[in-house]
């Protein structure tokens, strides 16, 4: 059986001609995040502790009734979304 003939290779390596490198971009600590989650959910709690200890007399939470337990949760629901931003 007949030998296949060999390929001469170039001898000298050309790169390709314009590569576009990727650069990590470094994802670092956000500081205003945290303050952000923990004011939310104190915010939060003491909404629905004033709509608890004030019987809802005050004059922006008479009109919401029983939605003030709403507004607070919602605090603090903002609190835990906050939350996952954080690193």
């Amino acid at each position: 059986m007949p030998k296949s003939r060999v390929r001469k290779k170039a001898s000298t390596y050309t790169p390709p001609s314009v590569v576009a490198e990727r650069k990590a971009v470094k994802v670092g600590p956000k500081p205003w995040v945290a303050p952000l989650m923990i004011g939310l959910f104190l915010f939060g709690l003491l909404w629905i502790v004033v709509f608890y200890i004030t019987r809802g007399d005050l004059a922006g939470m008479r009109n919401l009734g029983n939605w003030n337990l709403a507004v607070g949760f919602a605090f603090i629901a903002a609190g835990f979304v906050a939350a996952t931003r954080w690193r």
